[in-house]
């Protein structure tokens, strides 16, 4: 149920996956999973297959309702987006743990507004991935995926957006609808890829 409701929150921009599952209380189990994953193998296995199983779930249960607020509500729809996004701050701010001024602090803040602008202009765009076919297609998709998958681990940062910002939102929603596997698979390697190198670069081991 809490990988469920992780999955279907992941689908709207703004919301962070990383920042439900701080609220289930299931985060720092997900990180411990994915980071000492060899240590205990089948229960670590065991875990993250229940909370992928319900994840996919919890986006096949939301897909269509949230496609459909942004077709017939664009404007409404895309404001609550906002509204969640500055929503998220007051818990980031809480979990930095910030006591005290830093030059630090608005060096970081700067460089991760770097990261999102360099985002939003990366080399492909969604227009050109419907264009691209063979391996060209599927690396690019399994970059998304990997991207995106780096939002997932990080509480704060959304999925959704960052696939907002590549331009592949609508795109992906649609495949979730039609379950057009040419398009899932690279995005779901990807970020299988992607979940790993995160917990093992950011985290340290439970």
């Amino acid at each position: 149920m809490k990988g469920c409701i992780v999955g279907g929150t992941m689908l709207v921009p703004g919301v962070s996956g990383g920042s439900m599952a701080m609220i289930l209380g299931i985060y720092s189990s997900l990180i411990s999973a994915v980071s000492s994953f060899r240590q205990k193998k089948s229960r670590n296995f065991c875990f993250l297959l229940v909370f992928c199983i319900g994840a996919m779930v919890g986006m096949a249960l939301l897909s269509n309702p949230i496609s459909y607020l942004i077709t017939t509500y664009p404007k409404p729809t895309m404001y609550f987006f906002i509204g969640a996004v500055i929503g998220g701050i007051p818990m980031i701010i809480r979990e930095s743990k910030i006591h005290a001024f830093s030059w630090r602090v608005p060096a970081y803040i700067s460089l991760g507004v770097l990261i999102v602008v360099g985002i939003s202009v990366f080399p492909f765009r969604s227009e050109n991935i419907g264009q691209l076919t063979g391996l060209s297609g599927f690396l690019s998709l399994f970059a998304a995926g990997a991207i995106a998958a780096i939002a997932l681990l990080l509480p704060g940062v959304s999925v959704s957006y960052f696939l907002l910002l590549l331009g592949l939102y609508d795109e992906t929603i649609t495949a979730i609808q039609t379950f057009q596997l040419s398009f899932l698979i690279p995005m779901l390697l990807g970020g299988i890829v992607g979940i790993i190198l995160t917990a093992k670069l950011f985290f340290t081991k439970a």
